[in-house]
Order: structure tokens, then C-alpha cells, then sequence
């Protein structure tokens, strides 16, 4: 396979994958040998769509979506089996989320090796989204190049167990919506209303949407974010904070 990559990008490659530190016969073999299909897949997985070349990480992003959900599945069921189906969703969900993948980029420098588009980092946001669409985009370019999730789970087990230990022991900190709502079911209440304003027009700016989050029409709490997702995330935490010290009382 002619994979069209200069010796520097195939070194540069090769250092960046030996630092991911997957325990995988094949995968060691594969970087002795300069392997040329799977450096292909990874250069592939590794050139944003900002680029404009004429590869980019967006078929492998979509493949990538699948691979680590899976992955994050038979990760759960190897080291939480006794917990349910309901919070093995919940689990999943923040392990494979945006967030998630935008923490693993940047604890394995992803920045500095991804082919990006000039203009496409000049905010947080914007690096972040990237980040996260090329970590997604790797993990489907690392399957493709061995047709089997192993090395997905011998690579991102050492973070999964952490982060879910951590997720476990406090779950409001990272599902303040979901254990807000079920405060209010098991106080037989009717549920948050959010109401989401936009306050600036800068893009990426963290108080760029305000969330006002009211319970039985009165207002509980009031926080920022950069998206409407991530305001309603933090009205949402401030609230829970709130009923769980008793402070808000209803007539």
C-alpha cells in the first residue's frame, strides 16, 4: 500500500503512536515494521476536514463513533457486572462522551499532530471539537488497521478504570441533570424547566448562553456555558447542590 506519507510524517507518526503505550503484540510489530496501511489509516484519522486535503478524519470519526462504544461496553461488563443496565448507560455515556474524548486528546498531545486548518484553532471551542473529532477519528483508524477491538481496549482500559471510579463515587458531579430529575420524581414533583438565553455572540466564549432553571415555576438557579448544553449541564449542578443542603423549599 502506497500510503503517500514523506519519512518524517512516518517517524513523526510512529513516536506518537509508541507513546500511547497499547500492549499489543501486533501493534508493536506493526510499528517495528513501518507498517504502511496502518499509518495510513492513522495519518488519515489525523487530518481534520479544516485542512481542505484531500483526505480527512471524517470517515474514520463516524467509524471511530461505533468502535468506542463498543469498547466502552465490553469494558463495563468485564469490571462492573453486578451494576445494572440503567447505570451501565449512564456510565457509558460519559466515557465515550465529547467531553471524555476531549480529555484523552489533550492528555495524549493530539494537538501537536493532527493536520489542521490554519483558522480552525484560534478559539477553545473550536480546539476542543477538533480534539474530540480526531480522538474519535484515531480510535476508529486504530480498529481498521487490525479488525478487532482489542487494542481499542488494551489502549483506553487504563483511563476507562479511573474515570469511572470516579464517576461511580460521585455521579452528580458528572449526570447533574439526570440526578436532578430524579430528585424531583422521587419528591413527586413536576421536573425542570430550562430556559436558555443567548448573552454574546463570540463564539467559544464560556458565558456565552445563560440557563435559568426553575422547579414548580420558581427559579432555582441561574449559570453560564458555552453551548446550551453545557449551561443547562451547570444550572442544573448548581440546582442539585441546592435541594440535596436543603436549601430551596417549596410552598
Amino acid at each position: 500500500m502506497n500510503s503517500g506519507l514523506d519519512d518524517i510524517r512516518i517517524e513523526n507518526l510512529i513516536d506518537f503512536l509508541k507513546n500511547l503505550n497499547i500492549k499489543s503484540k501486533r501493534f508493536e510489530k506493526g510499528l517495528i515494521n513501518k507498517d504502511l496501511k496502518m499509518l495510513g489509516y492513522i495519518d488519515e484519522s489525523l487530518t481534520h476536514s479544516s485542512a481542505h486535503k484531500n483526505k480527512s478524519h471524517e470517515k474514520l470519526e463516524f467509524f471511530g463513533d461505533a468502535v468506542l462504544r463498543l469498547a466502552a461496553s465490553e469494558f463495563i461488563d468485564h469490571n462492573y457486572k453486578k451494576i445494572d443496565v440503567g447505570k451501565r448507560s449512564e456510565l457509558r455515556a460519559q466515557i465515550v462522551s465529547d467531553e471524555w474524548l476531549t480529555k484523552l486528546g489533550k492528555k495524549i498531545n493530539l494537538e501537536k499532530i493532527i493536520i489542521v486548518g490554519k483558522q480552525a484553532l484560534r478559539d477553545n471551542y473550536s480546539k476542543d471539537t477538533i480534539i474530540a473529532e480526531t480522538a474519535e477519528a484515531l480510535i476508529g483508524a486504530i480498529y481498521k488497521s487490525f479488525n478487532s477491538i482489542s487494542e481499542i481496549n488494551l489502549w483506553l482500559d487504563q483511563y476507562w478504570l479511573v474515570d469511572s471510579r470516579i464517576i461511580l463515587e460521585s455521579p452528580h458531579l458528572f449526570n447533574a441533570k439526570s440526578s436532578l430529575q430524579e430528585w424531583c420524581q422521587q419528591k413527586k414533583i413536576d421536573l425542570p424547566k430550562y430556559q436558555i438565553k443567548e448573552v454574546s455572540k463570540i463564539h467559544g466564549d464560556s458565558n456565552r448562553f445563560c440557563c435559568e432553571l426553575s422547579i414548580l415555576g420558581k427559579l432555582i438557579a441561574t449559570s453560564f456555558g458555552k453551548s446550551h448544553k453545557q449551561a443547562e449541564k451547570n444550572a442544573a449542578y448548581v440546582a442539585l447542590e441546592k435541594v440535596m443542603k436543603d436549601e430551596v423549599h417549596f410552598n
